[in-house]
């Protein structure tokens, strides 16, 4: 989606953002790339706003001027049905991480799965048609879901302490990609018998959320480890993966990524990923 706009006015929909990367990395970017872009953070937490007022924080930010927004959780997929039309991967997962402003209609986006993928694709190449365990099936599991089949996965076998959470995305992905390459599981450690990598994508690991959402002793040495936990970069998981041998994606490559994608929607311009993924290490070093 080409535009002549030289400045944009976008935001972070989220709870408990208030350390989030987002704002410099795409301002950043924005600069680099010759267009003026003010990112502010909309932290639903510190506004004392929830999913019921999601309708009016899209009402107030078009009416503000915003051209766009990032969303993040917990309201990837609440905001689902407020919205005028979604891409199919968007509605695919029936989740959006991007909301782009358009000529007074609202579009919802998923660069989740892609920057996953993306991410993925460029650490761990001889891996993308392994089978897969899932642990977590909340927006972010479901993306990560999506972007492990469509790259090639012949399994995916999804686990998430709320059973119908995991019914609901096992559901959705089969939907999309056959009932042969996604199940339930019900055991971790079962399912990793029969898997060569093991994704988390629930909020174990981040700050104020310390520990790790997989046993230490279920990490053998021939299984890929992969976190979508970016904060800190070096999760529990990570570490101790790392620490046995395991070959490791952490979460700082579907975090650029996923931005990568979200630039180029709002913008109509290319970033430049290894750009913007040098500014991520120098945020987080």
């Amino acid at each position: 989606m080409s535009t002549s706009q030289e400045s944009f006015v976008l935001g972070l929909v989220g709870g408990g953002i208030s350390a989030s990367l987002t704002p410099a990395m795409q301002m950043r970017e924005g600069r680099a790339s010759g267009v003026s872009l003010t990112y502010r953070l909309i932290d639903m937490d510190r506004l004392g706003l929830g999913v019921a007022d999601l309708p009016d924080v899209l009402a107030w930010t078009q009416r503000l001027g915003f051209d766009g927004l990032n969303v993040t959780h917990p309201f990837k997929q609440a905001i689902v049905p407020l919205l005028d039309e979604l891409s199919e991967d968007a509605a695919d997962l029936g989740a959006v991480n991007t909301v782009l402003f358009r000529g007074g209609r609202m579009l919802g986006r998923n660069t989740d799965w892609s920057g996953y993928s993306s991410a993925f694709r460029s650490v761990l190449p001889d891996a993308v048609h392994d089978r897969a365990v899932l642990v977590g099936a909340g927006g972010a599991g479901a993306a990560v879901g999506y972007g492990l089949l469509r790259q090639g996965a012949a399994h995916v076998a999804v686990l998430d302490a709320e059973e119908n959470r995991a019914a609901g995305v096992t559901e959705r992905l089969a939907r999309r990609f056959g009932e042969d390459r996604v199940s339930i599981a019900y055991d971790v450690g079962q399912a990793l018998h029969d898997a060569s990598g093991v994704v988390n994508a629930t909020p174990v690991g981040m700050v104020g959320h310390p520990g790790s959402a997989l046993p230490a002793d279920l990490l053998r040495r021939d299984l890929w480890v992969s976190d979508v936990v970016y904060f800190p970069l070096e999760t529990e998981l990570v570490a101790t993966a790392r620490s046995r041998g395991c070959r490791v994606l952490p979460g700082g490559g579907m975090a650029v990524q996923q931005a990568v994608g979200a630039f180029e929607y709002f913008t109509g311009r290319t970033p430049d990923p290894a750009r913007m993924a040098r500014h991520f290490e120098e945020l987080t070093a």
